[in-house]
């Protein structure tokens, strides 16, 4: 399930981290992009969470977004 959503994160966010690790140990697959070293990305996480740089952000197939979710909320988001 690699690349099933995409999270937008910083090396320094805790919550990043966490939800990170519960991805992994739930085999549910991401594509990680740090918003520091890509400005668009920035932009996007600012556009969707109202001009907030909020992470984790995660963008879901579907094209809606959910500003630091838990992995509750992620595996409803993606039905599992």
């Amino acid at each position: 399930m690699s690349g099933t959503v995409t999270m937008y994160s910083t090396t320094w966010c805790g919550y990043c981290r966490r939800l990170k690790s519960q991805m992994d140990r739930e085999g549910i697959g991401y594509t990680e992009i740090n918003i520091e070293n890509d400005p668009e990305s920035a932009a996007f996480v600012e556009k969707v969470n109202n001009g907030n740089q909020l992470v984790p952000t995660v963008l879901f197939p579907d094209g809606s977004a959910l500003p630091n979710p838990s992995l509750a909320q992620v595996k409803q988001k993606l039905g599992v």
